[in-house]
């Protein structure tokens, strides 16, 4: 009698039995995993081709049991992953897929609602309005900025220029579009030289040209100049150019420099552009009192992005998008087909009005889980204490006189290099670039890299719940090791 495990039925789902069995197993491998996450390299040697190769060329026949491919997940997808849940995680912006946001999307997948109208996921669309009201009160920002929430911050900014567009009502480009119509004046988007290319994208995607974003010079602290704003706007209305929005930065990419959004928001006022606010990951130290003057006139936005799963703990993808004027948003987006009807009307919200996906995934409930689950207590204690590794390893650079910060830093992430005495600025590349190569090679810390002002840096971001200063210390030992 033969131990291989039979084939599932060609009809009808996997038997209650098998399932429990199965996921017991994925249960163990997933609490494993979070309580051992440094038994693997937080960055695999993997090579190009590598998985693709270990894969049959095409699909089985037939069904193969869990048991068999569980055993391949495990020969093939952890040993070639790079680990975001590693303690040692510091590249990029880590993001943290905490055990209540996995349980959570567990039960997401099992109820497999699409939330496009209220009518097809009721629980999800209004746990989403009272989940990011929750949000928006434990990050210190008004009543009136009504909330929803998209995959990442990429489309959260699409939207919110979209609205931009859509709030130029005179140009009825809803109606007649862009294209052929010698009337409408070109459009621009100003932000800084440092902010995210999303910004670009997102532009480029409405139809108003890379040409339509102009970016700005920063000051001594890589914010956005407001003088060169005020300079920009008033020469680009000069060339018959219309100004129609503002994207200031709290917390960008390179170095989490923060803009003077308040100055900003009176200039976008005085001159009728919608201001939005990019705080995907910044946004997050906001829920501690202490660090609240970085984000003075944010509420003064026309929108905000903040992505939960990039600093507060909640699984990949849950970008929340605040909005003072829904209207605009619904105004640029919504189409309701017959077959999309219902009778609530608009005595209810659809999700689909406010964003370019029909689809929506039941995302509030991961994000729901984490903020029950740790409280604002829990997630103010973890955020300040990844506020203060930062300071702590910025501390040890400053003290060493062979490195040099090259960004403040505000909140948990710390953009340095290796520069000794006298090094000049060709050989400081240099090495800060062996040092990278180096430290990501002993698979037991992943940084990234940046270009500030043209030179060279290393940035070392904490955000994984898992991190402590003994990993922080870990960082530093070896970058002192390696150099």
């Amino acid at each position: 009698m033969s131990d291989t495990p039979a084939s599932p039925p060609l009809l009808g789902e996997m038997p209650g039995a098998e399932f429990r069995a199965a996921g017991y197993a994925v249960i163990e491998r997933i609490a494993e995993y979070l309580e051992q996450p440094q038994r693997w390299r937080v960055l695999p040697e993997t090579r190009p081709g590598d998985v693709a190769a270990a894969l049959p060329p095409g699909p089985p026949e037939q069904g193969e049991p869990m048991t068999r491919i569980l055993a391949d997940y495990d020969r093939l997808i952890p040993p070639n992953t790079t680990h975001w849940n590693h303690p040692g995680f510091f590249a990029y912006f880590g993001i943290t897929g905490s055990a209540p946001g996995i349980l959570a999307e567990a039960l997401t997948a099992a109820l497999n609602v699409n939330a496009m109208l209220w009518r097809s996921g009721p629980a999800a669309t209004e746990l989403e309005q009272v989940t990011l009201g929750w949000l928006r009160s434990l990050l210190g920002l008004p009543a009136d900025l009504d909330g929803h929430i998209n995959d990442t911050a990429s489309s959260s900014t699409l939207v919110a220029l979209a609205a931009a567009r859509e709030a130029q009502a005179d140009l009825r480009v809803r109606e007649e579009g862009l294209a052929g119509r010698p009337e409408v004046p070109r459009l621009r988007v100003y932000c800084s030289e440092e902010a995210h290319s999303s910004v670009d994208k997102g532009v480029l995607t409405l139809g108003l040209g890379l040409s339509g974003v102009r970016r700005l010079p920063t000051d001594s602290e890589l914010r956005l100049d407001v003088a060169a704003l005020e300079r920009a706007v008033a020469e680009d209305r000069a060339a018959g150019i219309r100004p129609i929005a503002v994207v200031a930065t709290v917390g960008t990419t390179s170095t989490t420099s923060i803009d003077p959004v308040r100055p900003i928001a009176e200039l976008c006022r005085r001159e009728g552009m919608w201001l939005h606010v990019d705080a995907a990951y910044g946004g997050a130290g906001a829920v501690l009192p202490e660090l609240r003057h970085l984000y003075d006139g944010w509420e003064l936005a026309d929108s905000i992005v903040m992505n939960p799963h990039k600093w507060l703990f909640t699984p990949i993808d849950c970008s929340a998008l605040f909005v003072r004027r829904p209207e605009i948003v619904k105004r640029a987006f919504s189409l309701v087909p017959e077959y999309l009807t219902t009778p609530q009307g608009d005595a209810v919200r659809n999700l689909m009005d406010y964003g370019v996906a029909l689809g929506r995934r039941f995302r509030a409930l991961k994000l729901w889980f984490v903020l029950r689950y740790y409280g604002s207590l829990g997630l103010q204690a973890r955020i300040r204490e990844h506020v203060r590794l930062a300071r702590l390893f910025a501390g040890w650079v400053d003290a060493d006189p062979r490195f040099e910060r090259l960004a403040p830093t505000p909140l948990s992430t710390v953009v340095f290099r290796h520069r000794p005495p006298g090094a000049s600025e060709e050989s400081a590349d240099a090495s800060s670039m062996r040092l990278l190569e180096r430290l990501n090679a002993t698979g037991e810390v992943f940084l990234s890299h940046t270009r500030v002002k043209g030179r060279y840096g290393l940035r070392l971001a904490i955000g994984n719940i898992r991190t402590t200063e003994a990993h922080v210390t870990r960082a530093w030992e070896l970058v002192q090791a390696l150099v």
